[in-house]
């Protein structure tokens, strides 16, 4: 597996779902290499906030290791020797991945995916098609919509939708120790919902007076200014893995999705959703269409169509405790039946089969 990185979460929400599904096939006996650039963008900003970045991840995931290489050096025979799978993420050089289809073009008894968790393929269209993944068995796509555009623009020959999910060994629902109301995690970013977090979490704070916090990282001078206008306690970068042990110190969280998921690709929650709704805290989402019927709005989470409807839901949730706890347990309840990395890899080893002309890879497990 070649990603952006599993050592790091810095701006890189894909490393939650990376992770979980590492331990669990490793949990089922399979071998598993994660293979991360040396120079690794989102590495070397957590090694800013975090003097031993590797070493906190390791005492996390005791299981898990990365084999981080220059790509000046890779020997890609060498790397991918004995792998029946091998998945290439689109957060990767385009070097790299036409040196990795060309090695599969020469040895063709591995099966080779490519993996795309974002709205590039709208946002930057010239740079996806630049990847050359004509020796690729399919891609693995984390929406019906990306799917669709692989293989309406001829860029992917097969494609599968493989959403995100939860890790729940890691995101589960904690003891609760009240800290304050309202808290929302997620990176500013470049400005890609700026409008929809003053209009859906900022401005409703505010008017309610209620406790707020806000983690993440890329707030820039501004964002923080209009923080501590607001009353919004920021608290800067949290790994990954401790966002249960803060939704367990609130009463609710809200989502606000970027823009490109709302206005172009339909369908498609991002991390977050998966990560409050295993946590058993209840959600209260921005507008998205669940165009692909993954929950249940209104049952797992509340929609609030603007701001002035924020508010109101949110105030609803602060009196009624009734409310919080049957929204937390139906949300919790759809994510583990559904949306689990455990659900991921059953449908990752099925869209193995389905390669393999319904015969199951002959790959072995370790004992």
């Amino acid at each position: 597996m070649f990603y952006q990185s599993l050592i790091s979460d810095w701006n890189h929400g894909n490393a939650h779902f990376l992770r979980g599904v590492t331990t669990e096939l490793l949990s089922r006996g399979h071998e598993v290499e994660v293979y991360e650039p040396v120079d690794s963008w989102c590495v070397a900003n957590l090694e800013s906030v975090c003097e031993d970045a590797t070493g906190l991840f390791q005492s996390v995931y005791p299981g898990l290791m990365s084999n981080r290489y220059d790509l000046s050096s890779l020997d890609i025979a060498r790397a991918i020797d004995g792998a029946d799978v091998v998945i290439v993420h689109e957060w990767n050089e385009h070097e790299l991945v036409r040196r990795i289809g060309e090695h599969r073009a020469a040895n063709p008894s591995f099966r080779l995916l490519f993996h795309d968790t974002h709205h590039r393929t709208i946002t930057e269209p010239r740079n996806m098609a630049a990847y050359d993944l004509s020796e690729y068995d399919g891609v693995l796509a984390f929406g019906e919509i990306i799917k669709e555009i692989y293989l309406e623009r001829g860029l992917a020959q097969r494609a599968w939708t493989w959403h995100e999910a939860a890790d729940t060994r890691v995101f589960r629902p904690l003891k609760r120790l009240k800290r304050g109301d309202l808290v929302w995690i997620g990176n500013w970013g470049d400005d890609e919902r700026t409008l929809e977090l003053e209009e859906f979490f900022l401005r409703p704070v505010k008017s309610l007076g209620i406790a707020a916090e806000a983690h993440g990282v890329r707030y820039p001078d501004h964002a923080l200014d209009i923080l501590e206008e607001c009353g919004v306690e920021y608290r800067g970068w949290l790994p990954n893995f401790e966002v249960p042990a803060v939704f367990a110190q609130f009463r609710c969280t809200v989502h606000v999705p970027r823009r490109p998921y709302v206005q172009a690709l339909p369908g498609i929650p991002t991390i977050r959703v998966f990560e409050a709704l295993a946590c058993r805290i209840p959600l209260v989402c921005a507008p998205w269409d669940d165009a692909e019927g993954l929950f249940s709005p209104g049952e797992d989470f509340l929609v609030a169509r603007n701001g002035n409807e924020m508010e109101r839901r949110l105030n609803d949730l602060m009196n009624d405790g009734s409310m919080r706890e049957e929204l937390a347990e139906r949300g919790m309840e759809t994510v583990r039946a559904r949306h689990t990395c455990a659900n991921r890899v059953d449908e990752l080893l099925s869209i193995c089969t389905e390669m393999n002309g319904g015969r199951e890879l002959a790959y072995e497990t370790r004992a």
